[in-house]
């Protein structure tokens, strides 16, 4: 018989929900998860997350506090520099190559890198090692009724919960957020972005690769060996219709359009996987909470995948949530924790999700002359030790 209530409801099966319910059912907190849709966790399966998450530092303390950083150590792609090249000449070639090493600010790399379906895996195997997690995959949320006491919660199969605190982690189009009446700001950039993974004769040596040319970034972040092969997770951003264009080519030719896009820097490209595909945009909500509910992840907010920071500023998300949740129980999403993880969070949120459409911007530069200038940007900001060392710290996320 299925619990019909629970401290907390979160909804979304995806990486950023699943990690939440481990953080709470860890945390002793009794959860119920649920996501319409199952999740894939075998790399063969067509429909299988080919992207892959680079946990930055910070998120490190979120998964082993999780039980979850275990688990995870033995597939992780350590990430100790991270490189950004400027192709923005007539031709795909490397003009301008600049370095951000772990060292200069930490005795630790930047962060670790994992293939998304590998993550949902390990995720979904410590929740049902979980006594106070309820994983319901299959099963979706379909309305939501608040009070000031506690949340009321419809699910797709017809049952209903009730939750002193619901968590939305139901991506962009969050029905949660929908339903509590919270507003969204969009940007559309009028890109794609293709993910697949690819081996190379020429080793990563845990250097994630940035590679800036008109269109979007071309990024190669490291992943343990495949078939004896040095191997990267690559995100290509370009302009709609030529993304959908390289998402239906026969592999040959696709094979020999990305290696000439990476320019060479590690050899001719083998593709290893599938292709898929998705719309680039960047969105915030007006507000992190409301009565009874608090926004995650790409329910709160959804920036392109520059530097990292998507995955990472949900699990900050998360972090916070626990931290407020763990200091004051008794008071678990009332008015006053839900106001303060709303002061703790928009205004970070804001400040990336303005950067990361900045550099995003400056990645679609077409005029010769604009992406001169963002070349000489780039030289200028790494010239500067100190600007280089906070650009390096606000990227992980710390002080």
């Amino acid at each position: 018989m299925t619990k019909p209530s629970c401290d907390i409801l979160i909804s979304g099966g995806g990486i950023a929900g699943l990690t939440a319910a481990a953080a709470f059912g860890t945390a002793g907190f009794d959860v119920i998860c649920v996501d319409p849709a199952p999740p894939v966790t075998d790399r063969t399966d067509a429909k299988a997350d080919m992207r892959s998450t680079a946990m930055l530092q910070p998120a490190r303390a979120v998964l082993q506090g999780a039980g979850l950083w275990d688990r995870l150590a033995p597939h992780a792609s350590a990430l100790q520099i991270m490189r950004i090249v400027d192709a923005g000449g007539p031709e795909p070639e490397a003009r301008l190559t600049k370095e951000f090493d772990a060292s200069d600010i930490s005795e630790k790399p930047f962060g670790w890198n994992f293939p998304n379906w590998l993550l949902r895996r390990e995720i979904v195997a410590r929740l049902e090692a979980l006594a106070t997690v309820d994983f319901r995959p299959g099963t979706g949320t379909t309305s939501l009724f608040t009070r000031e006491g506690q949340a009321r919660v419809g699910l797709s199969d017809g049952t209903r919960v009730t939750a002193r605190l619901v968590v939305a982690a139901d991506g962009r189009n969050s029905p949660m957020r929908q339903a509590a009446g919270i507003d969204v700001s969009t940007t559309r950039y009028g890109q794609k972005a293709l993910a697949f993974t690819v081996t190379h004769p020429i080793p990563h040596e845990n250097v994630s690769t940035e590679i800036h040319r008109t269109g979007g970034p071309f990024t190669l972040v490291p992943l343990p060996d495949h078939d004896a092969m040095p191997a990267s997770a690559v995100v290509w951003m370009d302009d709609g219709p030529l993304s959908q264009k390289r998402f239906s080519m026969e592999t040959e030719t696709f094979e020999k359009e990305m290696s000439e896009r990476s320019c060479y820097l590690f050899g001719p490209l083998t593709l290893t996987s599938h292709r898929t595909i998705w719309p680039i945009i960047s969105q915030k909500a007006d507000r992190m909470a409301a009565e009874r509910l608090a926004l995650i992840a790409e329910a709160a907010h959804v920036v392109p995948p520059i530097g990292a920071q998507g995955l990472n500023m949900s699990l900050a998300d998360t972090a916070k949530l626990l931290e407020l949740a763990t200091a004051r129980p008794e008071g678990l999403g009332d008015r006053a924790m839900l106001d303060a993880y709303h002061k703790a969070r928009h205004a970070d949120v804001s400040l990336r999700v303005q950067g990361i459409d900045l550099l995003n911007r400056a990645s679609q530069m077409r005029a010769p002359a604009l992406r001169d200038a963002r070349a000489m940007g780039l030289n200028a900001l790494y010239s500067l030790a100190p600007v280089r060392r906070t650009l390096m710290q606000m990227g992980l996320g710390v002080k």
